[in-house]
């Protein structure tokens, strides 16, 4: 029974770390398709944009119908619409046909991303198996977004952009053949959908990542907003009459579960808000290469994973709150130590930094995750998963939107070199990054309970344990 639910984590941990590796390759690869494509200046970031909003506006939509219809038949779906998706990439002769089919990509990411955690999460037991179930998945996330950067560049270089997505296809098509082998269905429901939910949050999370993603070139826009907002409104007014609601009030009524919500939307912000500043640092200030970024870059990476697993660890005998506050704290010295990165090196200022954060980021992710999972019931774990990929995902979305904004603000501000504006707005940039992680610590310290977490932990037993009922979440 445990060698397969680790066989279990394998066969999803390998889906997801390919959708965290072609986000990151992709980026290497923007150059050589805008050159063969005959992109048009910004157009170029819609294959990037288009992927966000898809994945963003559909993570908590596809958590839900993974709870209703079976999580195993959604995952499966998700992965046939990746590999197609990604076959299209790859063949696509104009930018039109290529945006569309990277948003095809962000739709099948957030049919799998929803539909897999689930499926981890109900394969262990609430306590430390979960913990360190949940401390590899977080582990191949950090992994893959290195691996991303530093093989981006090489598969460009050496096969052909079009590679950078047909490699999810032997991948994928490998998970659909082991999938129905070792996944059982989960139990499905049959209560009604909420169609008058899905049709208000749906657009009100594309709208508000939109309005989001476009900050750094148009600002922020007050009437996007405000839409957004009244959908987010009629949403609420509509689950609260709601016979079978999208999103159970209830689910909200646990101050761990929306501590572990916010946390993970406050460590997306600091952790791509400190990314796209130090990118844009190295590569425009010191004149570094991606795959010159990616392998310093390595060293966050290591000290992520060994932060996971050592967080995760810690969490089940001291519980959560101040393992989780740590983590914010690590994020925010290693943010301080950036405000003195110059202009001209800091080499080791900068590994220094990575080190640090990368262990801040491991543990705050971890713990995030596993408050925001903590106590939910089988039948809404799909949306669970769902609700936190998307707190996190548009917390990445902010920190690139704020940071980009407060690093050009300053550097207009700043007199004299190109540089050394540049560099003077970077580090307004990281000390925004920092004052966004003590949010973080507050938020830790005030909503996660002491004892979260700990091995004596009286949630919900893994399905088919012989303390519940088997819901057939795997063999």
């Amino acid at each position: 029974m445990t060698r397969t639910r680790w066989q279990v984590l394998t066969l999803l941990g390998t889906a997801f770390f390919m959708t965290i590796l072609d986000g990151t390759s992709l980026l290497s690869a923007l150059p050589s398709i805008e050159r063969d494509l005959e992109f048009h200046g910004p157009a170029i970031q819609w294959t990037v944009t288009a992927y966000a909003l898809a994945f963003s506006g559909l993570l908590l939509l596809s958590g839900r119908v993974a709870d209703l219809l079976g999580r195993r038949k959604v995952f499966l779906a998700g992965m046939v619409l990746r590999v197609l998706s990604s076959l299209l990439c790859g063949l696509a002769p104009s930018p039109e046909m290529l945006v569309a089919a990277r948003a095809l990509q962000g739709v099948s990411a957030a049919i799998i991303a929803p539909a897999a955690l689930s499926i981890v999460m109900n394969a262990f037991a609430e306590g430390p198996e979960r913990n360190k179930a949940l401390a590899a998945w977080g582990g191949l996330g950090g992994f893959g977004a290195t691996a991303g950067l530093l093989l981006g560049g090489l598969i460009t270089d050496t096969l052909g952009w079009q590679w950078v997505f047909w490699v999810n296809v032997p991948v994928g098509a490998t998970v659909l053949l082991l999938a129905p082998v070792l996944l059982h269905e989960s139990r499905t429901h049959t209560r009604g959908f909420d169609l008058a939910g899905a049709l208000t949050i749906t657009p009100a999370l594309v709208l508000l990542v939109y309005v989001i993603v476009r900050v750094p070139s148009d600002g922020w826009d007050g009437r996007q907003l405000v839409v957004a907002a009244a959908l987010v409104a009629l949403f609420a007014m509509i689950e609260r009459r709601s016979a079978a609601p999208l999103l159970p009030f209830r689910l909200l009524g646990s101050r761990v579960l929306v501590g572990g919500n916010l946390l993970l939307l406050i460590a997306g912000m600091a952790v791509d808000g400190m990314l796209i500043t130090l990118t844009s640092h190295v590569q425009q200030v010191l004149g570094w290469s991606a795959v010159q970024f990616g392998l310093a870059a390595a060293t966050m990476t290591v000290a992520s994973v060994a932060g996971a697993l050592f967080s995760q660890r810690v969490v089940t005998r001291l519980g959560i709150r101040l393992v989780a506050a740590s983590g914010t704290v690590l994020l925010g010295g290693a943010c301080l130590l950036l405000t003195r990165i110059s202009a001209d090196g800091s080499l080791g200022l900068l590994l220094m930094a990575l080190l640090v954060f990368g262990a801040g980021m491991g543990t705050a992710a971890v713990c995030a995750q596993i408050a925001a999972l903590t106590g939910v019931a089988e039948r809404d774990s799909g949306l669970a998963a769902g609700l936190a990929d998307t707190s996190f995902a548009i917390g990445t979305a902010l920190g690139v939107a704020i940071c980009s904004s407060v690093a050009t603000a300053s550097a207009s501000a700043t007199s004299g070199p190109a540089t050394l504006a540049l560099t003077s707005g970077h580090r307004t940039a990281f000390a925004t990054t920092a004052i966004i992680a003590a949010t973080g610590t507050v938020l830790a310290l005030a909503l996660l309970g002491k004892r979260a977490n700990r091995s004596d932990s009286s949630g919900p037993k893994p399905c088919g344990t012989g303390r519940q009922p088997a819901c057939a979440t795997t063999h």
